[in-house]
C-alpha cells in the first residue's frame, strides 16, 4: 500500500462530516497532531442538523447499519461507540408498502423474517429468502475485507482468489436477474434490490455484488441513535477533542500552500495559515479539486449518481401505519429508473422513503408533535431539470409530494404541517456538491473499487481524499470506512486498537 512519504507528524482534516471525523480518530490513535477544519458552526457535514421551533432535524442520512465500523473510530483512541451514544436496533428495520395495498415488515432476524415473507407470499418464497440470505452473507465475506475495505494502488490488486469467489456466487451479473434466482414475486424483488439506488444504479443495470448493501439494510442490522443520526458525528467529535484533537468552527479553507510537491499549509478565508505535514481533504470532489488547482483526466466524465428531493415535516399527528422506516412502493418500478437515471423526468409514480425519527425519540419534536422525513429521488441536474430551475419547481413538487402522501393513506398530512423545510438539488448545488446530488459519483462498475477517483492525489506527496467521492463509496457504512483508509495512507498499515472501555456495541430493546 502506498504512503504519504516523508514526515506526517500534523494532519489537517478539511471538514468535519463522517468521513472526516473517522479519518481524525484513526489519526489521533496512531499518534498523530490533528487539527480538524470545519466551515459550519459544528460536526456532521452532510449527517447535520437544524432546529425549527422545537423540531431537531437530521438533514443527511437517517439510517445506521454496520455500527461496528464507527466503533472501530472510537476504538482507535481507546474510546467505544457505546459509551458515547445509544443505540436503539429496529425492528421491523423497514416497513413496505406497496401500492395493491399488501405490506411487508422487513425484520433482520432471519427466523422472524422467514415467518413473515411465509405469511405475505407463502412457502416457497420463504424457502427462496432463506437461500437468498445465505448467498448475501457469502457476498458480504467475499467483498468487505478484499474489495470495500482495502486501498486500491493498481487495478491488479483485484487478482486475488477472492475475486473467483466473487464471481462464483454471481457477482459480476446483474441484481435484478441474481435476486431472482431466489424470489419470484415481484414485491419482495423490489425490497431486496432498491438499495441499487444508494449506488446511484437500476437494479436491472446495477452489478449484483452491491447486493451487499441489502445485506447491511436487510441481514445485519439497522439501528436509530438515540438524538436522532448527527448524535454520531457530534459524539465522533467530541471523542476525537478528547483524544487531543484540535477543531477550527466556522472557518472555510479557500487555499492550499504548496512547494515541492507538498502542501505546506492550509489557509483560510480569514486569511489565517495552518501549517501541516500531510492533509485530508472530505469535500465533495469538485470543491476538493479546486482547492487542487486541477481535476484528474478520466478518459470517461464521472457519471453522478440521482439526486433526491427531501421534506422534513413537523406535524401535530402522526399514522400509526407508519414504522420507523417505511418504504411506500408506486405501481411503477423499471419506468420509475428510466426516469431517474436516463430520461431526467421527475418520478410519475414515486417510490419514497418515509422516516419517523420520533417513533423511537419523541426529543426531537416539541411534546405531542412528530418529525416526518419524506425522501423523493429525483433526477440530478445534468441527467434532469437544472438547479435554477428547481428555484420555481421545488415549492410544486412539494405540493403534488403532499397530495400524493394523502393519495398513499396519509390523510390531512399537509394540514398537519405546523414547520416544514424543502431540501432540493438547488440546496444540494449551493452546498457544492456536484451534478445537484448528495450521492456523488454512482457506482457504474467504471467507478468502482480501483476505478473510483482515488483518495492518493497525483501530484501531491501529501494529499489524501477521503469521503463518498472516493474509495469506496456511498454510504455511512463506506464513507466511515473511506476516513480509516484516509488515515492508512498517512500511517501505513492500521494498527491494533486500543483497549475498550466496555463492549462494543450496546444495544437497547425497541419500545
Amino acid at each position: 500500500m502506498k504512503t504519504v512519504p516523508g514526515r506526517t507528524d500534523h494532519v489537517v482534516v478539511v471538514g468535519a462530516g463522517l468521513s472526516g471525523l473517522a479519518a481524525a480518530l484513526h489519526l489521533l490513535g496512531a499518534g498523530r497532531r490533528v487539527t480538524v477544519v470545519e466551515r459550519d458552526t459544528g460536526p456532521g457535514g452532510r449527517a447535520g442538523r437544524v432546529e425549527i421551533s422545537g423540531y431537531r432535524i437530521d438533514t443527511g442520512p437517517t439510517v445506521l447499519t454496520m455500527p461496528h465500523l464507527a466503533d472501530e473510530a472510537f476504538a482507535a483512541v481507546g474510546d467505544s461507540l457505546h459509551r458515547r451514544v445509544e443505540l436503539i436496533p429496529l425492528h421491523p428495520a423497514y416497513r413496505a408498502r406497496f401500492a395493491d395495498g399488501s405490506r411487508l415488515d422487513v425484520h433482520t432476524d432471519g427466523d422472524a423474517m422467514e415467518a413473515e415473507v411465509r405469511r405475505f407470499a407463502g412457502a416457497t418464497e420463504a424457502a427462496g429468502y432463506r437461500r437468498m440470505r445465505t448467498w448475501l452473507e457469502r457476498l458480504y465475506q467475499a467483498q468487505m475485507h478484499r474489495f470495500i475495505d482495502t486501498n486500491f494502488d493498481s487495478p491488479f490488486q483485484l487478482l486475488h482468489p477472492d475475486l473467483a469467489r466473487l464471481a462464483a456466487l454471481g457477482g459480476f451479473g446483474r441484481l435484478d436477474p441474481q435476486i431472482g434466482r431466489f424470489l419470484s414475486d415481484p414485491r419482495l424483488r423490489r425490497v431486496f434490490s432498491f438499495q441499487a439506488l444508494y449506488a446511484g444504479v437500476a437494479p436491472a443495470r446495477a452489478l449484483a455484488a452491491y447486493a451487499v448493501i441489502a445485506y447491511m439494510d436487510t441481514v445485519a442490522g439497522v439501528w436509530f441513535p438515540k438524538g436522532g443520526m448527527h448524535a454520531l458525528p457530534r459524539a465522533m467529535a467530541d471523542a476525537a477533542a478528547d483524544a487531543g484533537g484540535r477543531f477550527r468552527w466556522s472557518s472555510e479553507v479557500s487555499a492550499l500552500e504548496r512547494s515541492a510537491g507538498r502542501v505546506r499549509a492550509v489557509r483560510l478565508a480569514s486569511g489565517e495559515r495552518i501549517t501541516c505535514d500531510a492533509v485530508v481533504l472530505t469535500p465533495d470532489l469538485p470543491t476538493a479539486h479546486r482547492l487542487l488547482g486541477r481535476a484528474p483526466r478520466r478518459p470517461v466524465p464521472l457519471r453522478h449518481a440521482p439526486s433526491a428531493v427531501v421534506l422534513h415535516a413537523g406535524t401535530d399527528r402522526t399514522w400509526p401505519e407508519l414504522a420507523h422506516h417505511t418504504l411506500s412502493f408506486g405501481a411503477a418500478w423499471e419506468g420509475t429508473f428510466d426516469e431517474l437515471t436516463r430520461t431526467g423526468r421527475l418520478m410519475s409514480d414515486p417510490s419514497l422513503l418515509i422516516t419517523r425519527p420520533t417513533t423511537h425519540d419523541p426529543s426531537l419534536a416539541p411534546k405531542g408533535r412528530h418529525l416526518h422525513y419524506v425522501l423523493a429521488p429525483c433526477p440530478n441536474t445534468t441527467t434532469g431539470p437544472s438547479a435554477a430551475t428547481w428555484r420555481d419547481l421545488g415549492p410544486r413538487y412539494r405540493d403534488s409530494l403532499c397530495a400524493e402522501l394523502e393519495r398513499r393513506g396519509l390523510d390531512g398530512f399537509e394540514a398537519s404541517m405546523e414547520q416544514e423545510l424543502l431540501v432540493t438539488p438547488v440546496d444540494w448545488t449551493a452546498q457544492g456538491h456536484a451534478a445537484g446530488t448528495p450521492f456523488s459519483a454512482a457506482h457504474t462498475f467504471a467507478q468502482t473499487g480501483p476505478f473510483r477517483p482515488r483518495n492518493l492525489v497525483r501530484g501531491y506527496d501529501n494529499v489524501v481524499l477521503a469521503g463518498c467521492g472516493t474509495t469506496p463509496g456511498v454510504g455511512v457504512p463506506t464513507v466511515l470506512v473511506s476516513g480509516k483508509l484516509a488515515a492508512a495512507r498517512v500511517t501505513g498499515l492500521p494498527r491494533a486498537p486500543r483497549v475498550r472501555r466496555g463492549p462494543p456495541v450496546l444495544e437497547r430493546q425497541s419500545r
